[in-house]
């Protein structure tokens, strides 16, 4: 455990507090304020705000370092949120939620390529499992505690704690270590896109993400309004459950590789959607968020791993960008989706879909263990 890491957590915490403690609340201001399709449209254009932001990332990083792109995607991610407080608008609310995208995808771009550099290859899995457990934290207390403190004191003091949590962590970041400045443009998610072996484990990944936005976003609104407290406790279940079976998976993959988990956390991250569909039933709905939570870790932490180990320091960027494109684009797209499909179809139904349209991500899953080892 180094300076630069530990530094590297408090930006991280900073980021990653500011970010889930408004997730599920901005949906629910959307709804209060818009109805109609509101939520997934604040949702959808946070994550392809974020989408758009990580195709530029990789070239800032290069151009301006990490230090002054990881400062300037901390200030946009908490700035915006504090222009909640002062409108009620539809168009206000997005034009915020889509500046808090560039921000965040400038943030986990960034700071994942320096993060990498940062970890021993030889303890990578689980250098980044316990990445993901301080990450984890963060979302494991923000999102139930967003939705708790917005029912109990209003959304203001929600909306001003997350822009606060983001621009106190700005503090860490000149003390971090910086990359060499390169002129010209740096590989990223487009690299990302033309080498197989990272395609493919970013789509299986992609497809657990994509059931990740829209638990966050719409399962607030599938529960029925007195079940408040079962809403915030399958909200804390869900990223409990995830950083656990990251964790897991980190040591598991060092000792035995990361490949052979990518199946089974796609598998459970389904299992847990198609659970969570019984949104009748207490019992079901936490124990379906549970599951998922599992197999969400997993994946997360195989798929990453996965990537990094089939790249050279140099590819870092490349994956950073493509793993977090298909992560923020599976949860955008996911959340416009799955609103427009549920009104026609209730929850129940929409949640099952979902899983079914996950598992066509066996395909690739199925694919990348079948791939020759100088083919991956």
């Amino acid at each position: 455990m180094t300076r630069a890491l530990l530094l590297r957590f408090v930006s991280l915490i900073g980021a990653s507090a500011s970010f889930y403690l408004l997730l599920s609340v901005v949906p629910l201001y959307a709804q209060a304020s818009g109805g109609g399709n509101g939520p997934g449209l604040a949702t959808g254009a946070l994550m392809l705000a974020t989408v758009a932001g990580e195709l530029a990332a990789p070239g800032l990083v290069a151009r301006f370092g990490y230090r002054r792109t990881l400062a300037a995607g901390l200030a946009l991610l908490g700035a915006p949120a504090l222009a909640l407080t002062a409108t009620t608008s539809m168009a206000g609310i997005l034009a915020v939620c889509l500046l808090r995208g560039l921000g965040f995808a400038v943030t986990v771009v960034a700071g994942g390529a320096l993060t990498a550099s940062l970890i021993p290859a030889r303890r990578r899995g689980e250098g980044m499992a316990l990445v993901g457990v301080v990450s984890g934290i963060p979302s494991l207390a923000a999102l139930p505690l967003g939705l708790w403190l917005a029912d109990r004191v209003g959304y203001r003091p929600v909306f001003v704690a997350g822009a606060v949590f983001a621009l106190a962590a700005i503090l860490a970041v000149p003390g971090l270590p910086d990359r060499e400045r390169t002129p010209g443009r740096a590989d990223g998610v487009v690299q990302g896109f033309r080498t197989a072996a990272l395609l493919r484990p970013a789509v299986v990944f992609g497809a657990t993400a994509l059931a990740a936005g829209i638990i966050v976003t719409f399962l607030p609104l599938a529960i029925p309004a007195s079940a408040t407290g079962l809403v915030a406790l399958a909200l804390f279940v869900q990223p409990a459950a995830s950083t656990a079976a990251r964790w897991v998976a980190g040591r598991h993959g060092d000792r035995h590789g990361p490949a052979r988990l990518v199946l089974p956390g796609l598998l459970l991250s389904v299992a847990g959607v198609l659970l969570t569909a019984l949104t009748g039933s207490p019992v079901a709905v936490v124990a379906g968020v549970a599951v998922f939570g599992v197999g969400f870790g997993i994946a997360q932490n195989a798929t990453l791993t996965l990537m990094y180990a089939r790249v050279p320091a140099s590819g870092y960027g490349a994956v950073s960008a493509l793993w977090n494109f298909a992560y923020d684009a599976a949860m955008g797209a996911g959340a416009i989706a799955f609103g427009a499909l549920a009104a026609r179809t209730g929850y129940p139904l929409a949640f099952a879909l979902t899983g079914a349209v996950m598992l066509t991500a066996l395909v690739p899953a199925l694919a990348d263990r079948r791939a020759p080892a100088s083919r991956r």
